[in-house]
Order: C-alpha cells, then structure tokens, then sequence
C-alpha cells in the first residue's frame, strides 16, 4: 500500500507543479486553489507512504516522478524540447525510479 500511496504522492507533485506555472503570481485563483490543493495531498500521502518507506528511497522516488511527469508535460504540451538526449535523461531517471522500487529497501 505505501508504494501505491507514494505514486498517488508523486502524480498530485505533478499537478502542483504544473499549476504553479499557470498561477500567474497568484492572479490566477482557480489554479492557485489547484496547486494548494494539490500540494497538500501529496504531502499527505508522502507522508503515508513514509511510515513503510525509507525516507531516502520515497523521496527520490516521489521527486523522480514529479520531475520526469512535468518535463514530458511540458514536451507534449509545452513545446519544450524533445531532444533525443533529453529523452535519454528523463528515461535514466525512471530506470533509477524502478531501481528504488526493487532494490531500495534492500540492507
């Protein structure tokens, strides 16, 4: 259950960050009520999947989302660069993310 928790954790970063740029300064309440919203979901389910989790795996697990999640918004919706090295970066970061999962509660 903590894995499921730190995925739920890890797609709500993806929706707070993502409003954090349509905020506009905080001129923008509909997004800004998203983002908050969203943040303090995913830090509540962080913290869920922290009682069976190392700090150390969940947390890099739940920022590798949040991170490879936003950049490939920003490439399909953005326009943001698809360069082939990029991919190449964002795909290493999801390889570690599956590492964590199998290998990162190993002592």
């Amino acid at each position: 259950m903590a894995w499921l928790y730190l995925l739920i954790a890890g797609a709500l970063e993806i929706v707070w960050a993502i409003n954090l740029k349509n905020v506009d300064g905080i001129s923008k309440p509909v997004p800004l009520l998203i983002m908050f919203f969203s943040m303090v979901l995913s830090f509540i389910f962080l913290s869920m999947a922290l009682k069976n989790l190392p700090i150390g795996t969940a947390y890099a697990v739940w920022t590798g989302i949040g991170a490879v999640g936003v950049a490939i918004y920003g490439i399909l919706f953005l326009g943001e660069s698809a360069h082939f090295l990029r991919i190449l970066c964002l795909f290493l970061i999801i390889i570690g993310i599956i590492g964590l999962k199998f290998i990162g509660t190993v002592k």
